[in-house]
């Protein structure tokens, strides 16, 4: 990161490449290049740089898990004795010549062996009883983070013809991110590595390599360490500003807290309320959604949760919602709705689940669902082909297509927000206000009451059913009204749930019967912005930027996403510059590498939020070494 205090200079980002001449000759690299180029690209992975060493067990287990290696203890214990103090570049990849990666067909061999049915399965208990007891065990905390896998994990059973290929693919992915980034960025590629020093572009068929000592003399290493950080100098290189900060976030185990969510004891004889919501995904990229108020009448323990709505889900169609992450922010009124107080946030987590348990006092919250927006984005691909919604019998009748049908029966689901498989006057008009702008009044109301299914004064499935169907032979069959409502409510042409997420709020209270109602439908901003920075100023890590101790970042890092919020203290505005091209694994909610941002004096805003593709990749890698170790 980079700051221009009180400039609006623009920003520019500059990436030099190898000249290259028509006549040039490439030749493709041997299979000892690349073997190098590979053994960089995990070096890197764990190390600013590929002349720093090696100096404990563990960076030595953690490089040899990104350069896709398994290894047990025994193994480590080979190559780092009581007598070793430090490896460098070229012993690790003297052991990489040694250690073979682990093969898929290798990793499913061992699995099968817990297959006792032969199904593509492991039962949980089956596969914990093998972890926890036998040879070099996992513990209890690991097991679970295996378990608690959503992609993987079903029913009580773990799939692990699906996990081998996440497993994978993660690792291709990890090292072609690296590589990539070694093969674009020059200052990487003119970097000494070890003994081996990149290969020109125009190789001679025989190439011979410019000598290097294997152990650097101590005045040479300290020349060496006097270039500094890679990372840095890749940032002072591209950009010309008055002071920067560069500092890693780690994500996973190191997270700020222990993010473990488990309900109360006895909370089945607890107070339940349940309300139900969506995101959904502007034009411009914002994200609305509805906004709650919550009554708690005396003071009692209160467990709040949300996640994702479990609509009905087609086989071979995605359910991109699913992976969305939620938060829900508990707001106190003092004496007016203007005058709100954090309380908390769900930072506590269970698979797709976040959650918070404590105690309330009596009064009026408000809900503030939360999403970071790094994964609920505008589609990239545009969909060709169209679903059909309607279609004719052989009289010339108007009818409703199955798939539409099933899509209109998934939007009544998110609508009817208390879940009694109605539509209440209210609940209809968020839908109405969401797709047409506009609300519904009694009257109109009334006439809908007369024409289509009822129960209670409230709209039936089939009713809302029949009521699209009116809206399609009002417009003798064009479906253009229709294509309306369905891309208003996040579906795309091929009917797929892409641009909104349904969500499910629970509300448990051991002393009362807590109540909750959706007041708003609303962009995520405002209060929540104000909120998010709030509890990041109590919670988050604080680095102060270096030579402007009124500029701090702070940062919250749970196992799933990082938050970071920026506080400018001074009387100027600031231009706060974030490059993220080093990230790995990870998306952001901007989906640029390369931002700014501006604050205004004595003020705070939200930087960005990063959220963690496959956030158990070093437990897998653990997993798949208790595999192959204990077999």
């Amino acid at each position: 990161m980079a700051i221009s205090p009180g400039s609006d200079a623009a920003f520019s980002s500059q990436k030099s490449t190898p000249s290259e001449s028509p006549q040039t000759k490439k030749f493709p690299q041997t299979e000892e290049e690349i073997f190098y180029m590979n053994c960089r690209a995990a070096y890197l992975t764990v190390f600013k740089s590929s002349l720093e060493n090696i100096v404990s067990k563990d960076q030595l287990y953690l490089a040899l898990q990104h350069a896709g290696r398994n290894p047990s203890q025994k193994t480590i214990n080979k190559y780092w004795t009581p007598q070793t103090a430090k490896l460098n570049f070229d012993d690790f990849c003297i052991i990489l010549r040694k250690e073979k990666p682990t093969s898929k067909a290798e990793l499913l061999k061992s699995f099968k062996q817990l297959d006792v049915n032969d199904d593509g399965y492991i039962l949980h208990t089956d596969l914990y009883k093998f972890l926890t007891k036998r040879g070099e065990t996992m513990t209890r905390e690991e097991v679970n983070a295996i378990i608690n896998l959503v992609d993987v994990n079903a029913d009580g059973k773990f799939d692990y013809i699906k996990f081998c290929k996440l497993y994978m693919t993660t690792n291709e992915q990890c090292l072609k991110t690296t590589l990539e980034k070694l093969e674009v960025d020059s200052k990487l590629r003119r970097h000494q590595f070890g003994n081996h020093v990149e290969a020109s572009s125009e190789r001679d068929p025989s190439p011979v390599r410019k000598p290097s000592p294997r152990i650097i003399r101590k005045t040479d290493q300290k020349t060496l360490s006097n270039k500094g950080d890679t990372r840095s100098s890749l940032l002072s290189a591209t950009r010309k500003f008055k002071t920067s900060l560069s500092f890693t976030i780690t994500m996973g185990a190191n997270s700020n807290q222990n993010s473990k969510l488990t309900e109360p004891n006895l909370i089945k004889d607890w107070q339940c309320m349940q309300s139900k919501g969506c995101f959904f995904l502007e034009e411009d990229g914002e994200i609305v959604s509805h906004q709650y108020r919550m009554q708690i009448a005396q003071r009692s323990m209160v467990y709040l949760t949300i996640k994702p709505l479990n609509l009905s889900q087609v086989e071979g169609k995605p359910s991109p919602w699913l992976s969305v992450d939620t938060t829900l922010y508990i707001l106190k009124e003092n004496e007016s709705q203007a005058n709100l107080q954090l309380v908390c946030f769900t930072e506590l987590r269970n698979r797709e689940v976040f959650g918070w348990t404590g105690e309330l006092g009596p009064g009026i919250y408000w809900l503030i669902p939360s999403t970071t927006g790094c994964r609920l984005r505008k589609e990239v691909k545009p969909v060709t082909d169209e679903a059909q919604l309607v279609y004719r019998d052989e009289t010339g009748e108007l009818f409703l297509t199955k798939e539409f049908r099933s899509t209109l029966s998934d939007i009544f689901e998110v609508i009817d927000l208390d879940g009694n498989g109605l539509l209440s006057l209210e609940e209809y008009n968020f839908f109405e206000l969401r797709t047409s702008g506009e609300k519904c009044d009694e009257d109109a109301w009334a006439v809908c009451r007369e024409n289509f299914d009822t129960k209670k004064n409230e709209l039936t499935r089939q009713g809302f059913m029949d009521l699209n169907l009116m809206e399609a032979n009002d417009r003798e069959g064009d479906p253009c009204d229709l294509w309306v409502t369905l891309h208003s409510m996040g579906y795309n042409k091929a009917l797929e749930l892409t641009e909104a997420c349904p969500f499910v709020i629970d509300i448990y209270a051991e002393k009362c019967k807590p109540k909750i109602k959706a007041v708003h439908m609303e962009a995520c901003s405002g209060q929540l912005e104000k909120a998010i920075c709030k509890s990041l100023l109590s919670k988050g890590d604080a680095k102060v930027m270096d030579g402007y101790e009124n500029i701090i970042v702070h940062t919250y890092n749970c196992d799933t996403w990082i938050t970071s919020v920026v506080e400018n203290k001074s009387d100027e505005k600031v231009i706060i510059h974030i490059n993220n091209e080093l990230s790995k694994n990870c998306v952001n909610n901007r989906g640029l590498n390369v931002f700014a941002v501006e604050v205004a004096p004595k003020s705070t805003m939200v930087m960005y939020y990063f959220l963690i593709k496959a956030f158990c990749f070093m437990s897998l890698k653990k997993l798949l070494l208790m595999l192959c170790v204990n077999m």
